[in-house]
């Protein structure tokens, strides 16, 4: 069955190149809700001593004022990312009140929708870009969806890998279009086996009642302020979390088999009118209320669990970045905020994690068809609300297996690669997340979610009061901790720097947002950016 996988694995031996896998460069992206002492989603600005969310490169925002964004820089030193998500944790203390960061990805209690405050990034026309968009998923998806937060995993490997890896498979083709057909490989497979990912590290089988805002559910009463699935794993991945759902009914869906037909469906949505934001209106009253009214204002609308990604440079648009420069890296972004864990996430994450892409991006990759597509859906909903379900099978191909048995297949698979990474390091840390995993594939009650859930039970306590009670102890294990002088020194200058490149964006902004706009959509493949140059650095998301 993994064939494939060993024979180009056997050939990176004979060529004495497997350090090359070794080589790969991680960074993590971790959302965090900004909480009042009152468990409600705070209502004060981005502290001004955290630095300008427009520019600054380490610490931002998602979608929300509140909803706080830490951004590592990219490593190939596997504890660096982790290292600096402390860092960069214990100064956004150092700047807030009596706030804490809300240690699981689904959200606290909502008083009311509209009263969660949609970020703001400044006059600059970038800056008002990234507003208005989010304004318009406020009104397309409704804003307490939005600020759903979780853990982003970014992946590359290096150029040296790839020029190897081309010769050893024979291609005789453009490099970077080898390099992006083998990152859609990868991306393939992280769909077909994403249902794993939920499995293994969701944290969100509960939810505050307040999430829903009265909407009818098929979920269940955990007590009087908490609905929950008995063998959920996560709901943040389910049918109650953010998705393109009405996208599902105009036939768009953003196509794996290649570069061009992702592009090609990715622009078709971001082209294409939508009746229903229509009805919406883009301009009100002399105010955006959204971006357009098409299927997608722009691409990173777009909900998907994995990602394509390649660094757009000024106001380009990333589908041009893609099509221009190939495929830089890969982001996985199904997986929960660890509620145990203060950073988020855990060092055994990061290696099975990695193990498991290099698996996606070495194992065949056929292209994805209607009917998989379809088992792909299913398997990672079924995981999502039912993965710790006794017995609970999944759809492969054209039969059915169980979760646990495909799971410790997978697991098997990684043995090798894992051993690979772990080469001249000290205790293991590979094969020791990898037997981790299979523990929790063969009792499901070392899950996170199931150990959330008897938490719950055995504290009597309710999601909300789970949720503050670890926030706390988070804070506290920051505090308690003294920081890098070296890294705050770097976070604080960043801080700084960052408020002077938004207010030279602000400064040479020269076209009306009118114009502005109708620049950015208007871009061709082949154009130059013109005016545009003055909003370098700065991305539409």
């Amino acid at each position: 069955m993994y064939t494939t996988l060993d024979n180009r694995l056997k050939r990176l031996h004979q060529a004495g190149q497997l350090d090359l896998l070794r080589g790969g460069m991680i960074g993590l992206e971790k959302e965090a809700l900004r909480v009042s002492p009152q468990g409600c989603i705070s209502s004060l600005a981005h502290p001004e001593a955290l630095g300008s969310p427009l520019t600054n490169r380490y610490i931002t925002t998602d979608y929300s004022e509140a909803l706080t964004e830490i951004i590592t820089p990219p490593s190939t030193d596997r504890n660096e990312p982790l290292k600096f998500l402390f860092e960069a944790h214990r100064f956004v203390y150092e700047h807030l009140d009596d706030e804490i960061l809300w240690s699981t990805s689904m959200p606290c209690v909502v008083e009311d929708d509209e009263r969660i405050p949609i970020a703001n990034y400044g006059n600059s026309n970038a800056g008002m870009m990234k507003t208005v968009y989010r304004r318009g998923l406020g009104h397309r998806y409704g804003r307490v969806m939005q600020v759903i937060a979780g853990v982003h995993f970014n992946y590359s490997l290096p150029q040296d890998f790839w020029w190897v890896y081309q010769q050893l498979e024979g291609d005789k083709s453009d490099t970077q279009g080898f390099i992006s057909d083998n990152y859609f490989g990868m991306l393939r497979n992280l769909q077909r086996l994403g249902w794993l990912v939920p499995y293994l590290f969701g944290a969100s089988p509960a939810v505050c009642k307040s999430f829903l805002g009265g909407r009818p559910t098929s979920l269940e009463s955990f007590d009087e302020f908490t609905y929950f699935s008995p063998y959920a794993t996560s709901l943040r991945m389910g049918d109650i979390g953010y998705q393109n759902s009405k996208e599902q009914g105009t036939g768009i869906k953003a196509c794996y088999d290649c570069l061009d037909a992702y592009v090609e469906t990715l622009s078709r949505a971001i082209e294409t009118p939508c009746p229903i934001y229509q009805a919406m209106g883009v301009k009100i009253d002399g105010r955006y209320e959204q971006l357009n009214a098409n299927i997608l204002q722009i691409e990173n609308e777009y909900y998907s669990t994995v990602r394509p990604k390649q660094i757009p440079e000024m106001m380009e648009k990333p589908i041009h970045a893609l099509q221009r420069r190939g495929v830089r890296y890969v982001e996985l972004r199904s997986l929960d905020v660890n509620a145990f864990h203060p950073l988020g996430i855990a060092d055994e994450q990061v290696y099975f994690i990695e193990a498991l892409m290099l698996f996606c991006l070495l194992h065949e990759s056929p292209s994805i068809n209607v009917a998989e597509q379809k088992s792909i859906d299913w398997n990672e909903l079924a995981a999502a609300h039912q993965g710790r379900k006794p017995g609970l099978e999944l759809q492969r191909k054209e039969s059915m297996v169980s979760l646990r048995e495909w799971g410790l297949e997978i697991c098997e698979a990684l043995l090798p690669i894992c051993e690979i990474l772990e080469s001249g390091l000290p205790g293991q840390p590979y094969t020791k997340s990898l037997q981790l995993q299979k523990s929790r594939l063969q009792d499901p009650e070392m899950t996170p979610s199931a150990r959330m859930l008897r938490e719950m039970r055995e504290k009597g306590e309710g999601f909300f009061h789970f949720a503050q009670r670890m926030s706390k102890q988070h804070r506290h294990d920051f505090m308690q901790q003294q920081g890098s002088s070296e890294d705050q020194k770097l976070l604080s200058q960043e801080a700084v720097d960052s408020w002077r490149r938004q207010r030279e964006i602000e400064a040479s902004d020269t076209l009306s947002f009118d114009q502005f706009l109708e620049d950015y959509f208007a871009q061709q493949l082949n154009s130059e950016t013109g005016d545009m140059s003055s909003s370098k650095s700065v991305s539409a998301k």
